[in-house]
């Protein structure tokens, strides 16, 4: 599978991320209890609730605030009611980008999205504009510096566990799934001990673009910030290769 890691973006985010735990923690608690009321509180017959919990271990959240969460959303009925909305959109270039939202008010959350996009110079676009361009995978990144293990016997520990492709990286490894198999291959690197920087089912891009004007790099960076500010976007993902 073609393509890059972007463990130097993941270190990035999770920088940004670790300046703002409060909103982390308050969309993964969200997650939470939308996956529970979909699927019920026991992660091994909800995938839907174990990716979230994977997110949840890889942001660093307390297991004793994921548990908190799950015994929250198991006995509440009376909670708000979010709603999950994606939208897509084109940056400066045609870079494409890609919003996933949980909301208790779709108003607020398009209003929110649309101005982001506008003042960035972007544009929304209809569904499915930009969603061929990427795949949903399941995506795990190990750093090579907290793994002691040798990246044969990690590959051949992820392949065995469904993993369709596994990545060195000068300083990490990518371990790609299914998303159907993503929480078997995690659990089982888990089970051996392995650290994950990074466990999530994404959206990888088939392709990469480069932005070679300074202007156009501001106006795309505006507009992530300004979506991974608001406190109803649960993820952004984007096809800018910001590695270049």
């Amino acid at each position: 599978m073609s393509g890059h890691s972007k463990f130097a973006n993941i270190k990035h985010k999770k920088e940004k991320n670790d300046a703002a735990k409060g909103k982390i923690f308050t969309i993964i608690g969200r997650e939470i209890a939308v996956a529970v009321k979909e699927g019920g509180p026991d992660p091994s017959n909800n995938f839907k609730l174990a990716a979230v919990i994977a997110k949840a271990k890889a942001n660093n959240v307390p297991n004793d605030t994921i548990e908190r969460g799950i015994k929250k959303a198991a006995g509440d009925n009376s909670g708000a009611n979010y709603e999950q909305l994606t939208y897509e959109g084109y940056g400066p270039s045609g870079v494409a980008i890609i919003v996933k939202t949980l909301t208790d008010n779709k108003n607020r959350t398009a209003a929110d999205v649309r101005s982001a996009f506008s003042k960035g110079g972007g544009s929304i676009g209809t569904k499915g504009s930009v969603s061929f361009m990427f795949d949903e995978k399941g995506q795990i990144i190990i750093d090579r510096e907290e793994c002691e293990m040798d990246p044969d016997d990690i590959m051949m520990l992820a392949l065995d566990a469904g993993a369709e492709d596994f990545r060195e990286e000068e300083d990490s490894f990518e371990v790609i799934t299914d998303p159907s198999a993503f929480e078997d291959v995690r659990r089982a690197l888990e089970e051996a001990g392995i650290p994950m920087a990074e466990a999530s089912v994404t959206m990888i891009p088939q392709n990469y673009v480069s932005l070679s004007n300074p202007a156009d790099r501001g106006s795309l960076e505006k507009i992530l910030d300004l979506l991974e500010g608001s406190d109803d976007v649960q993820d952004v993902y984007h096809n800018w290769d910001e590695e270049e």
